[in-house]
């Protein structure tokens, strides 16, 4: 049985299509998102781990090693199973950090490029191995299915391929999309069609050749030999070797790290993950005894690590060789496009963006997409010459044990990542060095060039299917020591130590508060558009801004200083985490220091204790409860109190100071004293570069209203706080000052109202007099003329006698005092009357008055009394109204009240007098042109006729003149009865 080439490169084509299709097609959106951000999608994305190996690999060696193919398995098992503690500290980092390969890792957390382009070379030539493994693999099996065909014509065809399809899928993260979620629904497919076709397989194998169940059971039984060899030859170095590097593989080969860390939705996919992926590994496992059992029942003769593709060719059943088929290219094509795709771009910010960064301010983003396609081909090429020349003579297992432990020597700078602190780059370094060198030595050029190499040596050092381990742990020894000894006896530099404590599994780093050359975002866009390009500037600090959720002009130092490390994160994931640094630091850098030391930054302290509020437990929690508790204690402080930092920086703002001074917290929090609106900033700025610790009624207009301010400072020094600082308390006076000058005013009026009462009552021995000489000239005169004016004397002095009563009865009972009768007066005749009597003076004789008031609008009260307030308003609109004017008094009923208005042509009453004509001895007039007491009596009276007055001025908005008083008084109806106001109208008066 055998297939044309044609067929083979027909149907691999079209299933590297679907692949493609099935990426578009999530990329797009077209795909439920349910089934795109499903954990389970995540968790067969991780099933790249089990490329060819998986397929043909475990099957040549449980033929081999017996049961010892599960160490494979195994090992990368428990590293997801220690997820919490190895796995979820490398997530924390990368994603704030944005670190996307183990390159980036190292050169963020050990400060060095060359640490990080080391890194790369070494995964780069650990890796070549391993892709020659899948271009064998497929090249065997499809020379299987279509004998004849050149080897390296189907080698360069499936090579070609893969390159092809590998720029495809790559570059959708360069322009800093948070997850190329088409690329890992494509390769959870991938791993789907591994398994399905596994299962399938060893289905097929049991009810085919051994009947079912229970016949396997049986040939087991009648072939004791093959079980037990099964479990006899699982060697134990050798089956610990391949664990751990199977261990290792999690961290340290390329396309596990993208998967497992940039390709990543959320934490709590990769907890789901811990226990998915051994299921998924097991599931994978469950049917290779099947298949090597098969194999021997056959009788096949293909090699042992192609027993799959042999049992179908024996069964003579083409679909299921061509499943097979399908299987292995899928577990091929997947790894090496994940691998080349990660390898990628470990070369492109490690190796050429070091080496060479665009200069002519194109299109970035463009630019670089093409490079890391230029070296998706290099490295698959690369990976072909090495099929080509070496690959081919060895076997699947050897490649695979050259890829691992080759990479296997970056777990020790790995795992200092996160728990030796104390580990540096020249550790690192050596230690890679050292090991990698032993590895080429006892493995690589062993098994590459065979035995002759070592002629001289023997047989003891040549590393055989038996004693390889031996080697693994040898360099790997090799390698930890050189780490070890080297970072004990060298020093870390200050930036490695806080690269250290930022990566240390719940360390708090403690930067320091630095103004940075920068002022705003603005000028950060000036600095970056020399490197970047005015657009991608733009766009990147515009990007940094969105997320951090900033405006998009920022001048407050402590926010500008986030936005320049997020600026850092997001060119780290685009240029890697040293060019990204160096970058920044160049292009955006800090003043320098005027000591040694500087203030630290509390407001990141803050924020990161805060996100780390659920992870503290014993006494970090305890001491972090006291922590928040002060800090709360302080926000609600009744009194405003600000802390402010040496270099002006505003450090803490608490409420009362938000309510006093209306400015929100967030927003002056982090910024200068310069940045406050000028009053305050004129007011804390003195107060705090001055001498004085105190200050006592400092006067301050706010809103328009006068507010006086007591200040008191405090400075924030010694032994436990060595950075200096001042914290300021305000005690608003206001009101204490206002409730001062009442009581002030109220004893002035007091005082006012004893005089006025001694006044009134020595008035009223003359007016009395001038009353009795009135009646006697009524009776000594028949005079008509004598007889009117005696009779208007007496008239005078009964107004003057009630005037005088009213004074008294205020400055005895206050402005509440009852009228001693009501009676219906009509409001026509009282205004009729108080023209008449202001017509009287000789002042205004040019005003006239109109008064259109109806003869029925009339109203229960004292008419001497209502007088006397229309002859107060009249007077008013008199002085205000310019020669020639005219005051009109006009009425009406509206609903149960009477509704009077006197209005005026005069210049009007400003707005902010408003407010304060009724209070008493208030007058806008001139000096000696009135007391400030007719108003007063106005509202009093009108108080005690139970109504309400209303000013509005100017009374003609168009013209910006004249004043109308509009009085509001319970009118009386035809029947004698009082419709006085309801109680709600009352309150709303």
């Amino acid at each position: 049985m055998s297939f044309s080439l044609t067929a083979l490169l027909s149907c691999s084509l079209l299933y590297l299509l679907l692949l493609f299709a099935i990426a578009h097609l999530a990329e797009r959106g077209i795909l439920p998102r349910s089934w795109i951000h499903h954990p389970l999608t995540y968790i067969l994305s991780l099933g790249v781990y089990a490329g060819i190996w998986a397929v043909y690999g475990a099957v040549g060696i449980a033929a081999e090693t017996g049961y010892g193919f599960l160490a494979y398995y195994l090992g990368i098992s428990g590293a997801y199973l220690l997820a919490p503690v190895l796995l979820n500290p490398i997530l924390r980092i990368g994603r704030a950090y944005q670190l996307s390969s183990l390159a980036d890792l190292f050169a963020f957390r050990y400060r060095s490029q060359f640490a990080g382009s080391l890194a790369t070379l070494c995964s780069g030539i650990a890796i070549l191995p391993l892709l020659s493994m899948q271009i064998k693999a497929v090249t065997d099996t499809a020379s299987l299915l279509a004998p004849g065909v050149s080897h390296a014509l189907i080698s360069t065809l499936f090579s070609l391929t893969v390159v092809l399809f590998a720029a495809l899928f790559g570059s959708q993260r360069d322009q800093g999309s948070e997850s190329h979620r088409g690329l890992v629904v494509a390769i959870a497919f991938d791993s789907l069609i591994k398994l399905l076709a596994l299962l399938a397989l060893s289905g097929v194998a049991i009810y085919s050749i051994f009947g079912s169940y229970q016949g396997l059971e049986d040939w087991l039984g009648s072939h004791q030999s093959l079980a037990g060899n099964m479990e006899l030859n699982v060697d134990d170095g050798s089956w610990r070797a391949l664990m751990l590097m199977s261990f290792a593989g999690a961290l340290v080969l390329p396309h596990m790290f993208h998967m497992t860390f940039a390709e990543n939705p959320s934490p709590r996919a990769l907890a789901k993950a811990s226990w998915g992926l051994p299921l998924y590994l097991l599931l994978l496992a469950l049917p290779v005894p099947i298949i090597l059992w098969s194999g021997m029942e056959l009788s096949v003769n293909t090699p042992p690590s192609y027993m799959a593709i042999g049992i179908a060719q024996a069964l003579e059943n083409p679909a299921l060789a061509l499943t097979v088929f399908i299987a292995g290219l899928s577990a091929a094509s997947g790894l090496m496009i994940v691998s080349t795709l990660a390898l990628a771009g470990m070369l492109l910010n490690h190796v050429v963006l070091p080496l060479r960064t665009q200069t002519d301010h194109g299109d970035i983003y463009l630019w670089l997409r093409r490079i890391k396609r230029l070296l998706i081909g290099i490295i698959i090429f690369t990976a072909l010459l090495f099929h080509e020349t070496l690959g081919q003579r060895l076997g699947l297992f050897q490649l695979g044990i050259l890829a691992l432990s080759g990479v296997l020597q970056l777990l020790p700078g790995a795992l200092g990542v996160i728990y030796w602190p104390e580990g540096n780059r020249r550790g690192l370094i050596a230690g890679l060095f050292a090991g990698m060198a032993v590895w080429i030595v006892t493995l690589v050029m062993p098994l590459s060039y065979g035995p002759n190499l070592l002629a001289l040596a023997d047989a003891p050092l040549f590393p055989t299917n038996n004693n390889w381990h031996i080697f693994v742990f040898i360099s790997l020894t090799v390698n930890i020591s050189a780490f070890a000894l080297v970072s004990m006896v060298t020093k870390s530099s200050s930036e490695e130590s806080r690269a250290a404590q930022a990566c240390s599994w719940g360390a708090l780093s403690r930067p320091q508060r630095r103004e940075l050359m920068a002022s705003s975002s603005s000028e950060f866009v000036e600095q970056l558009s020399e490197p970047l390009g005015r657009n991608v500037a733009i766009r990147e600090v515009e990007r940094a801004a969105h997320q951090l959720k900033l405006p998009t002009v920022e001048f407050r130092p402590y926010q500008l200083r986030r936005l320049r490390d997020q600026i850092e994160i997001n060119l780290s994931g685009l240029l890697g985490p040293a060019v990204a640094r160096d970058m920044v630091k160049r292009h955006l850098s800090f003043k320098p220091l005027a000591s040694d030391g500087g203030p630290q930054d509390i407001h990141y302290m803050e924020r990161a204790l805060g996100d780390y509020q659920n992870q503290l437990t014993g006494l970090a929690g305890e001491l972090d409860s006291l922590r928040r508790h002060y800090r709360q204690t302080l926000q609600n402080l009744p009194i405003p109190a600000c802390s402010v930092g040496e270099d002006g920086e505003i450090l803490m703002w608490n409420h009362a100071m938000v309510a006093l001074t209306g400015i929100d917290a967030e927003v002056v929090v982090g910024g200068r004293l310069m940045a406050l609106p000028d009053h305050w900033h004129s007011l804390l700025d003195d107060f705090v570069r001055g001498e004085d610790q105190h200050r006592y009624k400092h006067r301050l207009d706010l809103r328009g209203r006068p507010h006086w301010l007591n200040l008191h400072k405090a400075a924030l020094s010694g032994p436990d706080h060595t950075e200096g600082g001042s914290i300021i308390l305000v005690e608003d006076q206001t009101e204490t000052r206002l409730l001062e000058d009442e009581l002030m005013h109220s004893e002035r009026l007091a005082s006012v109202g004893r005089l006025a009462a001694g006044v009134a009552h020595e008035i009223g021995n003359p007016v009395t007099g001038i009353s009795s000489l009135a009646q006697n000239l009524k009776l000594e005169t028949d005079d008509p003329d004598i007889l009117q004016t005696a009779e208007q004397i007496q008239q005078q002095t009964r107004r003057i006698s009630t005037i005088l009563q009213s004074l008294m009865n205020f400055a005895r009972t206050g402005n509440h005092a009852q009228a001693n009768r009501y009676e219906p007066a009509s409001i026509h005749r009282c205004v009729e009357e108080s023209i008449n009597l202001l017509s009287l003076s000789d002042k205004g004789r040019g005003i006239s008055y109109r008064n259109d008031c109806p003869e029925d609008l009339v109203v229960l009260g004292d008419e001497q009394r209502l007088v006397q307030v229309f002859v107060n308003l009249l007077a008013n609109a008199r002085d205000a109204s310019p020669e020639g004017g005219e005051i009109r008094v006009s009425g009406n009923h509206e609903g149960y009240s009477a509704i009077i208005e006197v209005t005026d042509q005069g210049t009007g009453i400003p707005a902010d007098q408003l407010d304060h004509i009724f209070e008493p001895f208030y007058t806008t007039k001139g000096p000696n042109q009135g007391t400030g007491l007719g108003l007063s009596l106005v509202y009093s009276i009108v108080e005690e006729h139970y109504g309400n007055l209303q000013v509005e001025s100017p009374a003609d908005p168009e013209n910006e003149r004249g004043t109308c008083v509009r009085l509001r008084l319970p009118a009386y109806d035809a029947g004698g009865e009082l419709h006085p106001l309801s109680q709600n109208e009352r309150s709303t008066h």
